[in-house]
């Protein structure tokens, strides 16, 4: 059987290719990591021959982006095994259920790391990358003669030596976690047909041209930051700028500044720090800012377009999805407050978010899309895939949104974060925006949030759970003068320190949840 739909298969072929062509910049240290696409070829075949001893099927992965992270699950798809990145800044609950579902026993981290997280659940096992890179990287000799070796060799050859999975297109090729906003997190299994095609799907849609150089700093654990900020430039010829995390302001910009960035990819609550703490000139490179996971606050759009000329293209995507479903493109294939056209290959349907039944074309319903790039289902959560995957293969998404007569999708909120109260709809996200405005602050981080628990009169009741001190009198006052109706007014107001979010940046939803509850017992 051939290994063309394979992903370490194909990610050989592009790095060989490309050989003596840049890969990534690392801005982690003072002194930046470069690396050619040979070299980074070289040193993953190498890895991967120490860590072929690794009885599991899955290897755990506890990297920032960049050199290390990048290098380690190379060389994991080249000894056939299944990369598992895992949030190591998330509580060590959450962790634990990750590790013990994907039944991980070994994982490949950096003593830096080990020390900076002393509560996560570190397996018994932990191959410490960081000690091995250094130990290799004193072998200049050997490394030049193996890279010397490798430019000249029929890559073919290599790649029949190299153990990589042979179960097929539709095998599991890495795993990873939902972020558990509001539930547990689940095991989401990417097959090497889902990755692949996702890649060749953005690759489609224009967005990109060879050797440009790309922001490559969200956490690897990110559907987005593994497959568009890592898998696609590896694949697509694109040159990765490393930074170790977004909220690193200070060697973000310094990256983009020094390398002159043209593509930056974030979700708005990282892209708020850049654009606060840039001086002019560090932004000038950039021509577009790609932004996703979360909803662009009102303005910020602008902001960005005004601060250094560049285009701010909202994308959609599900970590399901592999993750992209939509982005804005340059020119004409952009629409405002859209999150753009659909990628090639990619169906959808809205379905009524009470009966199931479908809707026409056009109408605003819970999202649900079809295509190559769309998983087969969770790790052993057969409840959770019923709900998920229906028989014909749509994956029901649980997000509002409409598709209009151009073929731009407009989402509407997600599902969970709506309301059902005397039968009407009641949205938290335009609430915690009408709030904000009450509030009148630019801060950058939210200061509010709304959730529903159960109420016996009405089905469920609003709860404002703030960082400020709101009388709710005032509230009341302030929202009813917006012309907000009586249901859309929270009934409890809780003061908390500040709003739980999740790596991403996104509402910890189910934090608040637990707040909410705990306080009104």
């Amino acid at each position: 059987m051939k290994r063309t739909v394979n992903l370490g298969h194909q990610l050989f072929i592009s790095l060989k290719k490309g050989f003596f062509e840049t890969a990534l910049l690392d801005y982690s240290r003072p002194e930046p990591i470069r690396l050619n696409r040979g070299m980074l070829l070289v040193l993953a075949l190498e890895l991967s021959n120490h860590l072929r001893s690794i009885d599991d099927e899955r290897v755990g992965v506890a990297l920032p982006p960049g050199a290390a992270g990048v290098l380690t699950n190379l060389a994991i798809f080249f000894t056939g095994k299944i990369p598992v990145n895992l949030n190591f800044t998330t509580g060590a609950g959450a962790a634990s259920r990750s590790i013990e579902k994907a039944r991980i026993t070994t994982m490949v981290s950096a003593d830096a790391v080990v020390r900076k997280f002393p509560d996560f659940p570190w397996t018994r096992e932990v191959f410490d990358v960081g000690d091995w890179i250094k130990e290799t990287s004193s072998k200049k000799l050997f490394l030049i003669s193996k890279f010397c070796l490798l430019a000249c060799r029929n890559g073919e050859k290599v790649l029949e030596k190299l153990p990589l999975s042979m179960q097929g297109p539709n095998s599991e090729a890495s795993l990873l976690f939902t972020s558990g906003s509001s539930g547990n997190p689940k095991g989401v299994s990417l097959s090497h047909l889902n990755l692949l095609s996702n890649c060749d799907q953005i690759a489609s849609a224009g967005l990109f041209k060879k050797k440009d150089k790309v922001l490559s700093n969200l956490p690897l654990f990110h559907s987005f930051g593994f497959t568009v900020a890592t898998l696609y430039p590896l694949l697509h010829d694109l040159v990765m700028v490393c930074s170790p995390s977004p909220l690193d302001c200070k060697s973000t910009l310094r990256a983009i500044e020094n390398e002159k960035v043209e593509i930056v990819l974030g979700t708005p609550t990282f892209l708020k720090g850049y654009l606060r703490k840039a001086h002019e000139r560090q932004l000038q490179s950039i021509r577009y800012v790609i932004a996703g996971a979360e909803r662009t606050p009102a303005g910020f759009k602008d902001k960005w377009e005004l601060a250094c000329g560049c285009k701010y293209l909202e994308g959609y995507g599900l970590t399901e999805a592999s993750p992209g479903i939509s982005f804005n493109l340059p020119g004409s294939g952009s629409k405002e407050g859209s999150v753009g056209l659909l990628l090639p290959q990619i169906e959808l349907k809205t379905i009524d978010p009470e009966s199931g039944v479908d809707l026409p074309r056009g109408s605003r319903g819970v999202l649900c899309f079809r295509g190559p790039n769309v998983f087969s289902g969770y790790l052993d959560e057969p409840e959770a895939n019923k709900r998920t995957i229906d028989q014909q293969g749509w994956l029901i998404t649980g997000d509002l949104g409409r598709l209009d007569e151009d073929g731009f999708l407009f989402l509407s909120g997600r599902l969970a974060r709506f309301s059902k109260i005397g039968g009407e709809m009641v949205p938290h996200e335009r609430i915690e925006e009408l709030i904000a405005e009450v509030l009148d602050s630019n801060e950058d981080v939210p200061q509010c949030a709304i959730v529903g628990v159960e109420d016996e009169n009405k089905g469920e009741k609003l709860i404002l759970l703030t960082t400020q001190a709101l009388n709710s009198v005032s509230l009341r006052k302030a929202l009813l003068q917006k012309g907000v109706s009586n249901l859309w007014i929270p009934k409890e107001i809780i003061d908390i320190e500040e709003v739980p979010r999740l790596a991403s940046g996104k509402l910890d939803i189910r934090k608040l949840k637990e707040i909410a509850q705990h306080t009104l017992e």
